[in-house]
């Protein structure tokens, strides 16, 4: 896991939806910035897919930069091609970017590790935040109120230290090229 104070890993990538390539820059003069890493089959991605469109609808004036990312190899898993990703992110009017990491060198960047997986960035993009949207989790009853990310959203807008456990995410692996498994996925 990237350690929390970690820079923000560069990256330039095109978004499934619009076609413009969406970098680290685009977001500059943000005061914070928020990657996720998602895809389309997964059934944790779409148990909070509502919510994930919710969180980006509410934060949409706030200044809070958002990315999506999916990294999965489309070869073996091809629900998660670029088409599909456009696809669900204009079928949930998602109001940030969804961009495919071909390469998957932005997965392994930021040690993503599954989907979703998400990382809150600082205005200074020092990592302040890498945990779970919330306790939900498909077939527990427990509603997708985004209340973890949320807290940490709440303060890193604000300047104040973010006041919550860390929990990871907790997904469905991100689907590796053959022999393309980072080495922190191996251990």
């Amino acid at each position: 896991m990237l350690d929390l104070g970690t820079s923000a890993p560069a990256f330039s990538l095109p978004d499934t939806v619009s076609g413009q390539t969406i970098s680290l820059d685009t977001f500059e003069n943000k005061p914070a910035l928020l990657v996720i890493f998602l895809c389309q089959h997964c059934p944790f991605v779409k148990h909070v897919r509502e919510g994930l469109s919710n969180l980006g609808q509410d934060y949409a004036d706030t200044g809070l930069g958002i990315v999506a990312v999916s990294s999965n190899d489309v070869a073996n898993y091809p629900d998660d091609s670029p088409a599909k990703l456009k696809e669900m992110a204009q079928t949930f009017n998602f109001a940030f970017p969804v961009c495919y990491d071909e390469t998957q060198e932005v997965a392994k960047a930021y040690t993503a590790a599954c989907t979703p997986d998400f990382f809150l960035f600082d205005r200074d993009r020092k990592l302040a935040y890498r945990g779970q949207l919330d306790d939900s989790r498909p077939g527990n009853d427990k509603l997708v109120t985004g209340k973890d990310l949320r807290i940490a959203i709440e303060a890193v807008l604000s300047g104040s230290p973010i006041e919550i456990e860390q929990k990871p995410s907790i997904g469905c692996n991100i689907k590796w090229k053959s022999g393309n498994e980072p080495d922190y996925f191996r251990s």
